[in-house]
């Protein structure tokens, strides 16, 4: 029987390529990409001439049986996404489920991904996060939210250039405009950039510029109430009052 690989691409910068990636795709009898032509760019710059197949959200449905068949056969395969890590927020989940259904061993390479160095350069909390990926575009986004309101642990959120505003202002409408958070942007590329500072100060600076690349946005957890001094307890009807007037502001 053979193995599926899962390899982490650069999401920028080629040089965040491992060693061991490459080897590994050297290889294998077959590579899945998310997109073939971004792909191949990749392939053709570290020389790798292995065949290359299509796995993307469109037909890994249909797919993940006949790939797990191929290792079954032992065929070794690697699996890619366009940037980062396959599986996460992007294809991957599926075809590792079934391997794992049908005992097949699968190992995953460590390597480059955005939502770790987006966080830890935010200056937020690191112990304890939330990854939420990319919020929902239409249905649900703002239920999504409401539900977070409250989330004490940093909140790590993928989004496109043409939501970023959206998103800050929608942040700002149910947790506050103090709230802070952190926007990273073309993380690992020649003009990447971290903005820091409230989500009213980053929605400042980022509606008087054109957005481009790729989008991490990191926010602060809801901050805990200080402690009471020994003795003293919280007023209730004063505690109701400000949760009325303030419940889309915390």
């Amino acid at each position: 029987m053979g193995k599926l690989y899962l390899i982490p691409t650069p999401i920028g910068n080629l040089e965040d390529m491992t060693l061991r990636g490459i080897r590994i795709l050297k290889e294998v009898d077959l590579i899945l990409a998310e997109d073939t032509r971004t792909s191949s760019k990749l392939l053709n710059h570290f020389e790798i001439k292995n065949k290359l197949a299509s796995h993307h959200k469109f037909n890994e449905h249909k797919t993940v049986e006949m790939i797990a068949r191929k290792i079954e056969e032992g065929k070794n395969v690697a699996l890619i996404s366009d940037a980062g890590t396959p599986g996460i927020s992007d294809p991957g989940f599926l075809l590792v489920r079934t391997c794992l259904e049908k005992d097949i061993e699968v190992e995953c390479l460590p390597g480059a991904t955005a939502l770790i160095p987006a966080l830890v350069n935010s200056g937020f909390p690191t112990d304890r996060f939330s990854f939420e990926g990319f919020l929902p575009q239409k249905k649900g986004r703002q239920k999504k939210i409401k539900e977070l309101v409250t989330e004490t642990r940093t909140m790590i959120f993928y989004e496109s250039p043409y939501r970023l505003i959206k998103s800050l202002e929608q942040f700002a409408e149910y947790m506050g405009p103090d709230r802070r958070a952190s926007v990273s942007r073309e993380l690992s590329k020649l003009f990447e950039e971290n903005r820091r500072g409230t989500l009213a100060e980053l929605i400042e600076h980022f509606s008087s510029k054109t957005i481009k690349g790729e989008i991490v946005i990191v926010l602060e957890g809801k901050k805990a109430p200080p402690d009471l001094p020994d003795g003293e307890e919280e007023d209730d009807s004063l505690s109701v009052t400000s949760g009325k007037q303030g419940s889309r502001r915390q």
